[in-house]
């Protein structure tokens, strides 16, 4: 395969997850400007700066030197193995998101964990253009749904199923300092 080939492989990848160029900037260690010369072809980057890239794409060197277009049928991953990922202003929040799926190209889920710690004020109701299933393994807390008269106590072990467009939060109830959850998200609908 030729350097062409493995830069359009980088914007290829990228984009699957839905990456921009400043993300894999940051996430390499290389400036926005060098990322873009890289999948334009307007530099030749050396193996280690490849080595980088890959990595922050969460590849291995060797699978720029492939095919991209088909996505792997599977790849595997831990709990304690995500990509941890800004979303929304979280830390502020606190609120961690890790991504369990990143290395999947053209996934239709998106699994993360999220990690709840006490913090100095409260996330507004969000919503989304996603469906959410949302599993507690850790803590207790309450799940606003709509607004703030709308809202359960959650223990480890329950689940809640969110529709596409359905404002909620979530808030440690009093006493507790952590709590870990698995959220999965639908892909977004198609433009």
């Amino acid at each position: 395969m030729d350097l062409l080939n493995i830069s359009q492989n980088i914007r290829t990848v990228r984009l699957a997850q839905r990456m921009t160029v400043e993300q894999l900037a940051a996430r390499s260690g290389f400036s926005k400007g060098f990322i873009s010369q890289v999948e334009n072809f307007r530099v030749t980057p050396s193996l280690k700066a490849l080595d980088k890239i890959a990595a922050a794409l969460g590849m291995r060197l060797g699978d720029l030197f492939q095919d991209t277009g088909n996505s792997p049928e599977y790849t595997f991953g831990h709990l304690d193995g995500g990509e941890e990922v800004s979303r929304n202003d979280n830390l502020r929040f606190g609120i961690r998101y890790f991504a369990l799926a990143y290395r999947q190209i053209g996934r239709q889920m998106n699994p993360f964990i999220v990690e709840y710690t006490p913090a100095g004020e409260e996330r507004d109701f969000m919503m989304h253009d996603t469906e959410e299933f949302f599993l507690l393994l850790e803590g207790e807390i309450d799940f606003l749904v709509l607004d703030n008269h709308h809202s359960q106590t959650m223990r480890q072990g329950d689940t809640l199923y969110v529709k596409a467009n359905i404002p909620h939060r979530v808030r440690l109830i009093e006493g507790c300092s952590f709590a870990r959850a698995l959220i999965v998200y639908s892909a977004p609908p198609s433009a």
